[in-house]
């Protein structure tokens, strides 16, 4: 399992850093998206935030294994924020399956540390 939770961590790490510094910066896409899910912008920001927080850990995680399980738990978390917001909103499965996807994998990654 470890080459298994090494590449989803690298995964998760990569994606996660990219979606929460658009969120933080404020790119267009990130703003747009949040206006949609009619969600107040200071909240992009947070949420970007709190990302960067997960990232931070599943970084650390690398060396300190128990991490991994916390910041993947973390990450998970708020893709079930995402997923709710996606509801909330009333948007079609196809606009949530990434939100999905990742929370799917990040579960993985927890459980099998």
């Amino acid at each position: 399992m470890t080459i298994l939770s090494y590449v989803l961590q690298g995964l998760l790490i990569v994606m996660f850093l990219f979606a929460g510094m658009s969120k933080i910066v404020g790119s267009a896409m990130q703003v747009q998206a949040f206006e949609q899910l009619r969600l107040p912008q200071w909240f992009r920001v947070v949420t970007g935030l709190t990302t960067m927080v997960g990232v931070i850990g599943l970084i650390i995680g690398f060396w300190n294994k128990e991490l991994i399980t916390l910041a993947a738990l973390w990450i998970a978390c708020i893709m079930v924020g995402a997923v709710i917001s996606h509801i909330r909103v009333k948007h079609p499965f196809k606009q949530m399956v990434a939100a999905v996807v990742l929370l799917v994998l990040a579960l993985i990654l927890a459980f099998i540390q």
